[in-house]
């Protein structure tokens, strides 16, 4: 039995906002809705991440924490920016990684109401439906090209930079200097997480887990920057290095997985021509030890303990309990999981948390995220291959996708790490669209030598990550 605080989010009774975090707010709300384009979309990213959701504002009983408030404003902008033309809102027009995004939220949402039937139900669910689409819209409408993509993630790498500044501090204090804001889990910034005789910390996000997630899965973004020109070098590195920081800083098994997994990924790219043979490789070697094996094959997941403290255990449980399961949430989800066993109700893995709270619809929207965002890399690998610095740009861009793909296994973007994880798939549409012109269509891939010789690195990783 999980919490009964946490039913519909749970949350404060009246409003939890530092001033100071209020006129930030003003401030970059100013700037999204009326701004230049790149700043802001530098507001909205800089706000968003760094604010921790325990600022909340409560007006007539609904809790617009400040993520969701910058969202208001993304939506704002977003009807502001749309005129009754011929020109699509969002750069390439609307593709269907914008559908399976959308679609993912939407379905979310109506499953949410539909499995509890009450009002707080709909409350809670209108307003994650406002955070998601807020977000994902402005920065898919903010994020037009190229350029944006670099800038963005320049502005990423300041962001990852403070946060290791902050958690690095933690570390060594023992205090979060985000317990000063005075929000409503204060108590828990003031006092570092410990497990194992191990300091864990979290900055302003909220879990050590997810802070570490967020800095591996910008490691290959920046990555990416490094690779695009040598004049992004310099800030490529702040960014990386503040990456691998909060990594360590956090000092849990799921961030330093995934950052291994974006950073190994990275360095596939010599090998990219053989990914077809090493991805078939893969499926036999778990197809083998399925049927060799005592327990199912993701009951491997139990000898993954790097830092000494992990719950590899409640990892396995809960992608085993999802499976026998299946019939209990394949409709619209399941009330309460935490009858399947102890501490069931923890669902720190994406895919678990999708299917047993959402369904099965749910689940194939949340693959269809992942399959055409290598998709859409692969396709504009392929049309860059003729300059290996961008080519090289969006293999690694591949390779964060990847690090997202192991990331949620091992946990949920609850909080502001879903800012990172949208605007990563707004850079990918901006990437797609620089490119999809050239892509040499399949029919005449076999009459061009050029094409044939040409990889999709992305989705080779996707085929991986599979």
């Amino acid at each position: 039995m999980g919490p009964k605080d946490l039913k519909f989010g749970g949350g404060v009774a009246d409003t939890v906002l530092n001033p100071v975090v209020l006129l930030v707010i003003v401030v970059a709300g100013i700037l999204i809705c009326f701004g230049p384009r790149q700043k802001a979309m530098a507001a909205f990213l800089t706000a968003g991440i760094l604010i921790p959701i325990d600022q909340v504002l409560v007006l007539g009983g609904v809790h617009f924490p400040m993520l969701r408030l910058l969202a208001v404003f993304g939506i704002v902008r977003v009807f502001k920016e749309k005129k009754p033309s011929k020109t699509w809102l969002f750069v390439g027009g609307y593709n269907k990684l914008d559908s399976a995004v959308i679609l993912l939220a939407v379905t979310t949402a109506v499953s949410g109401v539909i499995l509890f039937r009450e009002f707080g139900a709909v409350v809670y669910q209108a307003g994650n439906l406002v955070t998601v689409l807020g977000t994902y819209l402005l920065l898919r409408l903010l994020i037009r090209n190229e350029d944006d993509v670099v800038y963005g993630i320049q502005t990423l790498a300041w962001i990852t930079a403070f946060c290791a500044l902050v958690m690095s501090y933690e570390t060594a204090t023992g205090h979060n200097p985000y317990a000063m804001l005075g929000g409503a889990r204060a108590a828990n910034y003031a006092h570092l997480v410990a497990r194992a005789d191990k300091f864990r910390a979290q900055g302003p996000f909220g879990h050590s887990i997810l802070a570490g997630t967020f800095g591996a899965i910008m490691a290959p973004v920046f990555v990416s920057l490094w690779l695009r020109a040598k004049k992004h070098r310099p800030i490529a590195i702040v960014g990386a290095v503040g990456a691998a920081l909060m990594v360590a800083g956090s000092d849990s098994s799921t961030p330093i997985l995934a950052f291994v997994a974006g950073i190994t990924a990275v360095f596939l790219w010599p090998v990219r021509r053989w990914m077809g043979k090493v991805r078939v490789g893969i499926v036999i070697l778990l197809a083998v030890l399925q049927v060799v094996m005592k327990h199912p094959v993701w009951h491997l997941i139990i000898d993954i303990d790097i830092t000494g403290g992990s719950s590899s255990w409640h990892r396995y449980m809960l992608i085993d309990q999802c499976i026998h399961h299946f019939s209990d949430w394949c409709l619209i989800g399941v009330r309460n999981t935490g009858a399947w066993g102890w501490d069931m109700w923890d669902t720190a893995n994406q895919y678990v948390a999708t299917c047993d709270n959402s369904g099965l619809i749910p689940f194939i929207l949340l693959i269809a995220n992942l399959v055409y965002g290598f998709k859409f890399l692969g396709r504009a690998g392929r049309a860059a291959a003729k300059s290996k610095a961008t080519a090289q740009f969006i293999w690694a861009l591949g390779a964060a996708m990847f690090a997202n793909v192991v990331a949620f296994f091992g946990i949920s973007y609850w909080d502001q790490t879903q800012v990172g994880w949208y605007a990563f798939l707004a850079m990918i549409s901006a990437v797609y669209s620089a490119h999809r012109d050239k892509v040499t269509k399949p029919q005449s891939a076999s009459t061009s030598n050029a094409s044939v010789t040409v990889p999709e690195p992305s989705e080779q990783l996707a085929m991986m990550g599979s």
